[in-house]
């Protein structure tokens, strides 16, 4: 039961609603209906919401645009009672790991039901067996060949049936709201995630949060009472383990003030990285753990209440999360050749922005361009797809028209430079939409793979190499097409492409968006070796509220190692206009 002055935040009440649309999904066999796209508004709408939607009446929540009079219901009765009657209605029908089984590629809605109803499989044991026994080929509208591809995508994405992982997209959403929700308990002093989601590891056992208190009591009750808490497995005096929204197990540890620091560093790990702390410690005469860092001889401590006290009693420059993975980089920071941490407000343009204008864009121009003034960036590239992605594609006559909305729109936004760009998509041969004549109508360009994701490592290559080589493209968007969790990445040779980017002045963008983080930390740190070859670090936002994926991008780029001297939207406008001119005038000497 929730304490009375714990109402759900805006957050819990999305969360809800998302499990409503993967639940009706299900209902409906099919990804997408009239009910899971008013579904998908209303959690646009909430997630835009300046105030607490859980204190609105229904007549106030139907005034929201975006938020039908059936939503609105389902938003009161969460509120008034933790669940929604349909969520667990479908709950009974749909065992809650049928929702991960719609993350494998080729398994939608529809299979995914007949997949319980002919062979009674609804998690991914159970599917393993039945594709081992060759059962997935008797479905109807599958074939042996659709087995194959299913069996082929499971083994590409690492996913085994006796481990559960979860995408960092899924886990960073989760823990957030944990972190932010238990915040508004008055008894919380400070609070963190930390363990693997604090190092930005791609996948996720488990959540940790660390908080401190003078009332354990309260913020424990408080946890256990979370709205959207399907399960207690345990709590004490000082910790406690919960399910939240039947996806993820999150442990909360409280601790005191004092000993925060040294706890967090030890919850964050990795392991490695502890091991080389502890091992640094003792051969100064002293001893590490999650209470603090202390003298052997006499137990006085040393450094306990933050990270980077304990770092400098070590003699060491604090050491951002994302890099504590026990690969050298200890040696490195004592070396003092870390490179200074890349944050968002180093950033002042953003290369890779969606409007309404592309089928799958959700604000329109005027509100992208607001929200990225409000940032207070100097520079933005508008890169709606192009006319080669079918669905969401602008034809050479839309491109015209956004071409003098943009221009118009300039003189409302005098503040800021407003690039006329595109999002290409790179066919198969490394050819891009529209032909060389009418791509200068574009200011800027990202070129991306969207399709053929199967070709052989030596085709993927010379894709990517043909599209860095175009005199159009300026910028590689998500190098890989990977998205975590739910397709594998291509297979490529990424230092022959960097390299290849780093002749043509083409640079590789580091996509935000969690479900991408691309290039890869592994791929970053492969290529950083190559001289003159630049970043852009993208939000690839389709919403005004994806421009805070810029958040993520950075620490990706600080978990590859990436120096914001390469990152090509941390130059003043001039500057990095004149970056953009460099590859004409290579390209036509």
């Amino acid at each position: 039961m929730k304490p009375s002055n714990m109402k759900p935040s805006n957050e819990a009440i999305v969360a809800a609603l998302r499990q409503l649309v993967a639940y009706t999904k299900l209902e409906d066999g099919q990804s997408q209906s009239f009910r899971t796209r008013a579904y998908d508004k209303a959690i646009d709408a909430i997630n835009a919401a300046p105030n607490d939607v859980a204190d609105m009446s229904l007549s106030e929540l139907k005034a929201i645009e975006g938020v039908g009079d059936s939503t609105a219901r389902k938003i009161i009765e969460f509120v008034e009672r933790g669940s929604i009657s349909k969520i667990d209605r479908l709950k009974q029908r749909f065992p809650p790991t049928m929702l991960e089984l719609m993350k494998i590629p080729g398994l939608g809605p529809k299979t995914v039901v007949a997949l319980q109803d002919h062979l009674g499989v609804v998690d991914l044991a159970g599917l393993r067996r039945a594709i081992a026994n060759e059962q997935l080929r008797t479905l109807p509208g599958l074939g042996k060949k659709s087995e194959e591809k299913i069996a082929h995508s499971i083994e590409l994405l690492g996913i085994h049936s006796d481990e559960t992982r979860t995408p960092i997209f899924d886990a960073m959403r989760i823990a957030t709201r944990v972190v932010n929700d238990l915040s508004r308990c008055d008894a919380v002093s400070q609070i963190a995630y930390a363990g693997s989601l604090r190092r930005l590891s791609e996948t996720i056992g488990d959540i940790d949060i660390l908080t401190t208190t003078d009332d354990p009591e309260t913020v424990l009750e408080t946890f256990t009472s979370l709205a959207g808490v399907t399960t207690i497995m345990g709590s004490g005096d000082t910790k406690a383990s919960i399910v939240i929204d039947d996806a993820i197990q999150v442990d909360l540890r409280v601790v005191s003030d004092a000993e925060f620091g040294a706890a967090l560093l030890y919850f964050t790990g990795s392991k490695g990285h502890n091991i080389e702390l502890r091992q640094r410690a003792l051969g100064r005469g002293l001893t590490l753990n999650e209470y603090s860092l202390s003298q052997i001889d006499d137990g006085a401590v040393v450094a306990a209440a933050t990270e980077e006290s304990i770092y400098e009693a070590l003699g060491l420059p604090w050491i951002t999360p994302e890099l504590r993975e026990g690969i050298g980089e200890l040696t490195i920071a004592e070396a003092g050749l870390l490179p200074k941490p890349v944050v968002p407000k180093m950033l002042r343009g953003d290369l890779h922005v969606h409007t309404d204008w592309s089928g799958d864009g959700r604000s329109t121009l005027d509100e992208m361009l607001q929200a990225v003034t409000d940032r207070g960036l100097e520079y933005v590239a508008i890169t709606d797809h192009g006319e080669d992605l079918a669905m969401n594609g602008l034809s050479r006559e839309r491109v015209r028209e956004q071409q003098a909305a943009i221009d118009a729109a300039r003189k409302r936004y005098p503040l800021l430079t407003v690039f006329h760009g595109a999002e290409l998509n790179i066919g198969p041969d490394g050819t891009v939409d529209y032909d060389p004549e009418f791509l200068e109508v574009f200011e800027f360009t990202v070129a991306s793979i969207h399709s053929h994701f199967d070709l052989d490592p030596d085709a993927q290559t010379a894709r990517l190499i043909a599209a860095v080589e175009n005199p159009a493209v300026n910028v590689i968007g998500h190098p890989s097409g990977r998205k975590i969790g739910a397709r594998p990445a291509i297979r490529f040779d990424v230092e022959a492409v960097a390299e290849a980017a780093a002749d043509a002045g083409t640079a590789l963008e580091i996509n935000s968006h969690l479900q991408r983080l691309d290039l890869s930390a592994t791929n970053l740190r492969t290529v950083l070796g190559i001289e003159g070859l630049m970043f852009a670090i993208s939000t690839d936002a389709h919403h005004t509220s994806e421009l805070d994926n810029i958040t993520w991008g950075t620490a990706q780029a600080r978990k590859g190692g990436v120096p914001i001297e390469r990152v090509v939207n941390s130059l003043p406008i001039r500057e990095y206009m004149a970056w953009m001119a460099q590859k004409r005038g290579r390209s036509e000497g």
